[in-house]
């Protein structure tokens, strides 16, 4: 049996995943549990909200137990429950709010809602410290694509957002439009692996301080398969991975010049891309920084994420409303 002091349970609803997890204050995740919505939304080709949010009710409970029971712990020694208040899909996020506040009014133990947002950055700290401060992070997700800068886990500079698609909504636009289902971010960078980068696609803003645009992209590869109906789908997705990579890799020299780091921390679902995994080592080795990496399973929405994000909660003293809020900036705790 696992002593229950010194746990938290993190629950993440904000998008299609029922994810919890019990983590220690070092990132030790005792137990962990996902279920997976992928099979629900694969025929839409992206996320269906409403089915999403049912789907959370449905699962989230079960989840939960699930975890408690595996770890054998009494839920009562909790020393908190932290669940995704936001950014993210409003039906979802209430779902997980609404549960974790009434398992914590049950329990007796505080609730905390976290920012979905730093969860990703404390992703690279899961299973064992990795991040040297100050760094550079790059996030990159389904819903996400921003550049930030961090003295330390509670010290956040914004500084590079994207004006509109991320880099993993385009490409789970791009894999629907190749017909290779949902997610898209995986089986696009696999097929990319047997093409060639030969069409001349955009690099959209590449030459544009911090900021990221990938709808142009998104587009241009859109009006390419219409006039070019036969060309190979591998040479399309190499090229497209490629010209998402050049501007994630430009933008990513660019932010470490501007501000000297110890390392670069690359987190977000797109993160578990091998085509960004090894050029970012590539950079990080020529200009002598660390290069710091989830693992894996840790790199999309997961409750360890959440719960490790709830511990610097706790450690600073700091508060948040438990209200979902859609909205919320990677800078608000």
């Amino acid at each position: 049996m696992t002593e229950s002091n010194g746990l938290v349970l993190g629950i993440e609803t904000s998008c299609d995943d029922t994810a919890v997890a019990l983590v220690d204050s070092n990132g030790i995740v005792v137990s962990s549990a996902v279920a997976s919505q992928t099979m629900i939304h694969n025929r839409f080709g992206g996320v269906y909200p409403e089915a999403a949010s049912r789907a959370h009710v449905d699962k989230i409970l079960p989840t939960v137990r699930m975890v408690i029971e595996d770890a054998g712990i009494d839920p009562r020694e909790l020393e908190a429950i932290g669940v995704t208040r936001g950014p993210g899909l409003i039906g979802s996020l209430m779902v997980g709010v609404d549960t974790a506040a009434g398992l914590g009014h049950g329990w007796g133990v505080p609730v905390i809602g976290v920012n979905h947002l730093r969860g990703h950055l404390r992703s690279a700290d899961l299973e064992e410290r990795r991040v040297t401060y100050p760094a550079i992070i790059l996030l990159v997700s389904g819903g996400h694509t921003l550049l930030a800068r961090m003295t330390s886990p509670s010290d956040i500079q914004l500084i590079g957002n994207t004006r509109d698609d991320s880099v993993g909504e385009a490409y789970d636009k791009v894999a629907r439009m190749l017909g290779l289902g949902y997610p898209g971010g995986p089986v696009v960078d696999k097929l990319a692996l047997s093409g060639q980068p030969t069409i001349p696609f955009p690099r959209p803003m590449i030459d544009q301080g911090l900021e990221f645009s990938f709808s142009g992209l998104k587009t241009a590869v859109m009006y390419y398969l219409a006039k070019e109906k036969d060309a190979p789908a591998a040479d399309i997705a190499a090229s497209f991975v490629e010209s998402c990579m050049t501007v994630l890799l430009a933008k990513c020299r660019r932010a470490l010049e501007a501000y000297p780091s110890a390392s670069l921390v690359v987190v977000g679902g797109v993160a578990a891309s091998p085509q960004l995994r090894t050029q970012t080592k590539a950079l990080c080795d020529e200009l002598e920084v660390e290069l710091c990496l989830p693992p894996l399973k840790w790199s999309t929405d997961n409750g360890a994420m959440i719960g490790l994000a709830t511990w610097d909660y706790l450690t600073t003293g700091r508060s948040a409303p438990l209200a979902p809020q859609t909205g919320l900036t990677i800078e608000q705790f």
